[in-house]
């Protein structure tokens, strides 16, 4: 029996977990996605927090703790109420 084998998305998610910042184009060519926009909004339904840094040299993903104002403005869509 050999190993089972890990998806794409959940290897592009593994790299991001250890701390790596991932490019767009790392992401289409080492994790073999098509449309890495799509597999990130996938993750963020899933509840991670992926930030998106656009700079000269391209984009790249990461994964990030959020900050207490979108954790705030997450419970006032949900709530409909201001919290503190």
């Amino acid at each position: 029996m050999g190993r089972a084998k890990i998806a794409n998305s959940t290897r592009f998610l593994n790299a991001m977990l250890r701390g790596a910042s991932v490019s767009w184009t790392d992401a289409q060519n080492k994790y073999n996605l098509k449309s890495p926009r799509s597999v990130v909004n996938k993750l963020r339904e899933d509840g991670h927090c992926v930030y998106i840094n656009k700079s000269s040299t391209g984009t790249s993903y990461r994964i990030g703790t959020p900050s207490k104002a979108i954790v705030a403005a997450g419970l006032m869509a949900l709530e409909g109420q201001a919290y503190a």
